[in-house]
């Protein structure tokens, strides 16, 4: 009986291979979301202070969201916003104001 060794060492390959594109994925979704908060953020400053996010893991085909919620600027009150990331320009724009009490982040 002969046992051949070139399909498990293919195998083996192809799951080694596999799992490193799957962490260099999650590598780059964590990245995405990252990006998406900290330009949501930036872009909701004039509207909402020290603005916290919820940020959509995966976004569309082109776009990233995120929900920024914080303290309005120049008011007690607590607001969020939703903000749309452009994947490709890598640029956010931002809503307008929804009351807090509609639509939160919980810090």
């Amino acid at each position: 009986m002969t046992i051949t060794t070139a399909p498990f060492a293919a195998l083996s390959i192809f799951l080694i291979a596999g799992s490193v594109a799957h962490a260099s994925s999650d590598d780059a979704w964590a990245k995405f979301q990252t990006d998406v908060s900290r330009a949501c953020v930036k872009a909701s400053k004039g509207l909402i202070e020290k603005g916290d996010t919820v940020v959509d893991p995966y976004g569309s085909q082109h776009y990233g969201m995120a929900v920024v919620t914080g303290k309005a600027v120049g008011a007690k009150t607590r607001i969020s916003t939703i903000c749309v990331y452009d994947k490709q320009k890598k640029t956010a724009e931002i809503g307008g104001e929804i009351s807090a009490e509609k639509l939160a982040v919980k810090p």
